[in-house]
């Protein structure tokens, strides 16, 4: 038997045996890597030269209604994933009005400073010079 043939029914057999939820060598989940490892394949005998026994085996698993492992673990990663984006979507948009606020205060303060500089200028201010109080050395 060549090591193809002799790795395709490895491959079979190891998908009777997760299907049946009588796995040996592996923990029974519907995924690549658990099909791999009941088979004692490397991954990439399912992912490279065996394509078509990978397929079958997520076509088996649809066919029995169930939905595999890791395609569950990606929608739940989505989901996860669209929460985070409305999240920061919501934060950006909050930082964005506070920024728009903040530019207005900015704005407002350079006008008032410059008015009280200008009127500190002039000989008969009621603006005075408050005397600061020493700051603390140490």
């Amino acid at each position: 038997m060549t090591p193809a043939l002799n790795e395709r029914d490895r491959i079979r057999a190891a998908m009777d045996r997760i299907l049946a939820g009588t796995p040996e060598h592996s923990n029974g989940a519907l995924t690549i890597v658990a099909l791999a490892q009941e088979a004692q394949l490397p991954r990439n005998a399912l992912t490279q030269r065996h394509v078509d026994l990978k397929n079958e085996f997520y076509d088996k698993v649809r066919e029995r209604g169930q939905t595999p492992d890791s395609e569950m673990r990606l929608r739940q990663q989505i989901v996860k994933l669209k929460e985070l984006r409305a999240n920061d979507k919501a934060e950006i948009s909050q930082l964005q009005t506070d920024r728009e606020a903040l530019v207005r205060i900015v704005h407002q303060l350079t006008v008032e400073n410059r008015q009280l500089r200008t009127e500190l200028a002039t000989p008969d201010s009621r603006v005075r010079v408050l005397p600061t109080q020493p700051q603390p050395t140490g």
